[in-house]
């Protein structure tokens, strides 16, 4: 479409969390705005080095863009916070507009700031740029967007990204263009990560193909050492319910699960960990050990799957659900993980 020159002035990038999306959406902006154009493969590219490819690639690490922009809002008045939305801008013609919390949504304000921005032309560039980050939009935001893509400028393009693009108003999806992005092959994963990770070990670059589901970025951010901690708690809350007896060492490690933010996500991800260890033992009970996604412990795994029938794994992921509506509700976490793993006692 870059080619033809009939790229769509709006698109929907859907794809799970870590596909690439935003990458993908930053190097089209650089593709779009680029002062020395090339080609790859007799393909439109961006060069990387002109000043407008330099300034677009600023905002690369979203994350870190994001924390600046709250960063600042807080240096603000009391009174200039209410009234203040946040903006990733390294481009003059570039905007990224990500969920503003606390409510991490997509609020009208953001959105009538790209109506207010969107009909001037480029200042820099070839081609205005909108990259909402997130398709969680409040109400009067998502039929505010609908204005803009009824009557988009020639000159500006905007790019949704979303997990599901159900989540956004038919009429929306209907005047954009949806594009899904596919999983990588565990190989290509692998090989990504020695380069991205050369001090891993083979089989933990195996690991993390696994576990990341062939998104490349969520491979490349993987905290493989909270994981595996989280990993061992969660061994332990398990094989403490299938087998019963003794629970000082199961209190030992719930216990440290304590209220706050880092216990939160802590916890989180504790539930995460739990929720991949019980789908392995659903497929070494269904009969398809080559499924599992936590590879290197196969042999712990296949001794937890001898007591492990599908009813018991049923019931646990039962109570873990239970456990994540208890978190919503601020229940103590210790001893929320103390009654899962009693309730489960066999």
């Amino acid at each position: 479409m870059l080619a033809r020159d009939h790229f769509p002035h709006a698109v929907v990038l859907a794809g799970g969390k870590g596909s690439g999306k935003y990458t993908l959406a930053l190097m089209l902006a650089q593709a779009l705005n680029c002062l020395n154009p090339t080609q790859t493969g007799g393909l439109p590219d961006f060069c990387g080095e002109c000043a407008n490819c330099v300034r677009i690639a600023q905002a690369n690490d979203l994350d870190a863009r994001f924390a600046e922009a709250v960063e600042a809002r807080e240096n603000l008045r009391e009174t200039d916070k209410k009234e203040t939305r946040l903006f990733v801008q390294t481009h003059p013609d570039v905007l990224v507009i990500p969920p503003d919390p606390p409510q991490m949504m997509i609020k009208v304000d953001q959105v009538r700031r790209v109506i207010e921005t969107i009909y001037y032309r480029p200042a820099e560039g070839k081609e205005r740029v909108y990259i909402f980050t997130d398709s969680a939009f409040m109400k009067e935001a998502a039929n505010s967007l609908l204005k803009v893509l009824e009557e988009p400028p020639e000159f500006a393009t905007l790019f949704l990204l979303t997990e599901n693009p159900g989540e956004l108003l038919p009429t929306i999806r209907s005047r954009s263009m949806v594009f899904t992005l596919g999983a990588l092959s565990g190989e290509e994963i692998e090989k990504d990560l020695e380069k991205q990770h050369p001090e891993w070990k083979p089989a933990q670059r195996a690991l993390v193909a696994r576990l990341s589901e062939g998104a490349v970025g969520r491979a490349r951010g993987f905290d493989l050492e909270a994981y595996t901690a989280a990993r061992q708690h969660a061994l332990t809350i398990l094989n403490s319910a299938l087998r019963g007896g003794e629970h000082t060492e199961l209190f030992k490690i719930t216990e440290s699960y304590r209220p706050g933010a880092e216990g939160r996500a802590k916890t989180e991800a504790l539930i995460r960990t739990l929720y991949s260890l019980l789908r392995d033992l659903m497929f070494l009970d269904s009969g398809t050990p080559e499924l599992i996604h936590n590879t290197d412990i196969g042999s712990d795994l296949k001794r937890m799957a001898e007591s492990a029938d599908f009813a018991w794994i049923t019931a646990a992921s039962d109570r873990l659900a239970e456990v994540e509506r208890g978190m919503r509700r601020n229940l103590l976490r210790s001893l929320s993980l103390d009654a899962f793993a009693a309730a489960l006692e066999k």
